[in-house]
């Protein structure tokens, strides 16, 4: 478990000092996938960095597992950090030096016994599924593949913590989702702890159990990854949540005065409940869709339309009723 209590990071700039993160207090549960999402400058690369003291805190406590990592001397942090790998944007792999080598490397460093790291580096290829690049130099790979060398060097140790930094940031989308699904795929097989930061709400979408948003360095809202999208509470959630889910009014849209503009928000079983066809088989309305979109998150649905109900006033009053009480949320977005 990580526990961030009241974290304070600051940086000095001349005369003056610039607060990068703001009085920041969550907690990371063992095995879970939590992720940090925010615009640049939020905080989130620099609240990562505490975790493993690379950021020593201005203020506050970093416990790991109970144990207060800001208080330890050099000897007793660097035995901490064995237990908490790391990889980057930028894969940082020695280009000089062969795929198993890149991964060797942090095992000497380590004091890895030497007769056993040839197994363990084929173990650690395996695991990313890329033995057969043992040979190969890190100038032959692609990005997605590059990345899953520094993962599995990342994981040589055996951590029990794994903070990725904007890790697919440098990706397309394919190696984007290779990574997603192997990292999906370590953490349900060793149970780690995956800390992640990235500004993509996609991957977020994909890839995480809890989910913090930040904005200037400050924690504005943590919750599980479902209810971000069908229910993201603050404002900086909501523009996230909105850009990812592209379901938005065109602007030259006029809503006439027997119309009615509504956004509807659907989750789970009911997102497949047929309200749209039923309200205007039901009342002397019709209905069309703007827009619209189901999507999914770990396997369970959720929906948003939008959607122009037309129709005399007393009969829209009775169909938004109806389908007030038929779908998770609806909201009205204009009319008269």
């Amino acid at each position: 478990m990580i526990e961030l209590k009241n974290i304070d990071v600051e940086f000095g700039q001349g005369k003056k000092t610039f607060k990068a993160v703001k009085d920041v207090s969550l907690t990371i549960n063992d095995g879970e996938v939590f992720g940090i999402v925010g615009p640049s400058g939020a905080g989130k690369s620099t609240l990562v960095r505490v975790i493993n003291m690379l950021q020593p805190p201005t203020r506050g406590q970093v416990l790991i597992d109970g144990q207060d990592i800001t208080k330890l001397g050099r000897r007793e942090l660097r035995k901490v950090r064995l237990n908490i790998g790391m990889i980057f944007q930028h894969f940082n792999l020695i280009s000089g030096s062969t795929i198993a080598e890149n991964v060797a490397f942090s095992l000497y460093a380590n004091q890895y016994p030497k007769d056993k790291i040839p197994a363990r580096v084929k173990e650690l290829l395996e695991m990313v599924h890329l033995p057969e690049k043992a040979e190969a130099y890190p100038a032959s790979l692609s990005g997605g593949q590059k990345q899953r060398v520094a993962i599995a060097r990342a994981l040589a140790n055996n951590p029990g913590i794994l903070l990725c930094d904007e890790a697919t940031s440098a990706l397309d989308l394919e190696n984007t989702e290779e990574i997603v699904a192997l990292l999906k795929e370590i953490n349900q097989k060793t149970g780690i702890t995956i800390v992640f930061i990235t500004h993509e709400m996609e991957v977020a979408k994909k890839l995480f159990d809890r989910i913090a948003f930040m904005e200037q360095g400050e924690l504005k809202e943590i919750t599980d990854i479902y209810t971000a999208f069908t229910e993201p509470k603050e404002p900086i959630a909501k523009r996230l949540v909105e850009r990812v889910l592209n379901v938005t009014v065109p602007k030259a849209l006029e809503v006439k005065e027997d119309e009615e503009l509504l956004r509807l928000s659907y989750t789970g079983e009911d997102s497949y409940d047929p309200v749209i066809s039923m309200a205007s088989k039901n009342y002397d309305i019709t209905i069309d869709i703007i827009s619209g979109k189901v999507d999914y998150i770990h396997n369970k649905p959720f929906g948003v339309m939008i959607v122009i109900v037309r129709g005399a006033e007393h009969e829209r009053r009775k169909a938004l009723e109806y389908i007030r009480n038929n779908v998770y949320k609806m909201e009205r977005l204009g009319g008269r």
